[in-house]
């Protein structure tokens, strides 16, 4: 059962929280769940990232104007199956290491880079129905959006479960050095200055570190076919 927003109106869920909640994982199946498209607006942020490369967010500004101007993003498919497309080429996995989310959480603090996102990311919410996973989804790109989520977990257990997700696909995996980077991009997204990563006082608030992600699925999916009837 799709939730249903009505002829001629578009719906949009948000889901946000810090690395390692369990934001992507639940977003994609929640999009499916609800028949809608799956946004995964930080692979935004992470693909300009590494067209900008490692020290990106040093450069001048009218260079990192230019660049995201000549970006386009758009969206394939729903649910699960969505595929977000930049330039019309999907995204690829080099976009997930760590040393690329750090640099995004770099780059995600200039003004430029997250009005020139925010624009590209609603213009996506007008075309189509969509859950848009991200950091500020429901605090700043779509702050009137019937349904919020923000997912939260201790640091600890966000690093475990980087570990045993890069060790399931066969990568080094080192949990001192996960934690560490947990910690340190929780540092820059919860203090930089221009939308910090904070629920939406009007989101509803889940701590992942001890439920399922069928636990957590429900409780999301819930909400919104109650409120959608």
């Amino acid at each position: 059962m799709a939730a249903n927003p009505g002829p001629g109106t578009r719906l949009v869920v948000t889901l946000d929280g810090p690395a390692g909640a369990g934001k992507t994982t639940i977003s994609r199946r929640a999009a499916g769940a609800l028949g809608l498209a799956y946004l995964d607006t930080g692979a935004m942020f992470r693909s300009l990232a590494l067209r900008l490369g490692e020290g990106g967010h040093l450069l001048p500004e009218a260079e990192i104007k230019s660049r995201l101007a000549a970006m386009t993003f758009s969206l394939a498919g729903s649910g699960e199956q969505t595929c977000l497309l930049v330039d019309g080429q999907p995204v690829t996995a080099e976009i997930r290491t760590e040393s690329v989310g750090l640099w995004a959480s770099r780059v995600a603090q200039l003004t430029v880079v997250r009005a020139c996102l925010k624009a590209a990311q609603q213009a996506l919410g007008r075309a189509t129905s969509l859950l848009a996973e991200g950091r500020d989804m429901g605090t700043v790109v779509f702050p009137e959006a019937p349904f919020k989520f923000f997912l939260d977990a201790a640091p600890e257990v966000r690093a475990k479960r980087r570990e045993r997700q890069l060790i399931g696909l066969g990568k080094p995996a080192d949990y001192a050095a996960i934690l560490s980077a947990i910690i340190e991009r929780d540092r820059q997204d919860r203090e930089r200055e221009i939308a910090p990563l904070r629920p939406a006082s009007d989101a509803v608030v889940i701590d992942t570190s001890d439920l399922t992600e069928d636990a957590v699925l429900g409780r999301i999916v819930a909400v919104v076919r109650v409120a959608a009837g």
